[in-house]
């Protein structure tokens, strides 16, 4: 299925397509904070529609996952791994999707603290 997303204000949109069924929420310093529950997908079929001067990002730690947030409206619609491996990953806050219905979602623990 296409999934469609944004941050508030729309000037960071993605999509991407995949079959969603679950999503993890992490208590790592970042995640926790942002409340984000994300879904993990193929960096690859990640595409951004709104880029350049809007999206920010942010990294901590051992820098290996690039947090991206609009600068405009401050929502972190995704984040990606950018770390030089053939197998990265992007991180979808599943709350930014549009008309997504959360609670057909199974949410996952992570202990992204003890990670």
């Amino acid at each position: 299925m296409l999934y469609k997303g944004s941050c508030h204000c729309g000037k960071v949109a993605f999509e991407f397509k995949a079959e969603l069924t679950g999503a993890v929420r992490c208590n790592c310093s970042i995640c926790s904070r942002k409340g984000a529950l994300l879904c993990a997908i193929p960096h690859e079929t990640l595409q951004v529609l709104a880029w350049g001067d809007d999206l920010g990002s942010y990294t901590f730690g051992n820098h290996a996952i690039a947090h991206r947030f609009c600068r405009g409206c401050g929502i972190h619609p995704f984040a990606e791994d950018v770390r030089e491996s053939r197998e990265r990953s992007a991180y979808i806050n599943v709350h930014c999707i549009a008309d997504l219905d959360l609670s057909t979602l199974s949410v996952f623990d992570f202990d992204g603290r003890s990670a």
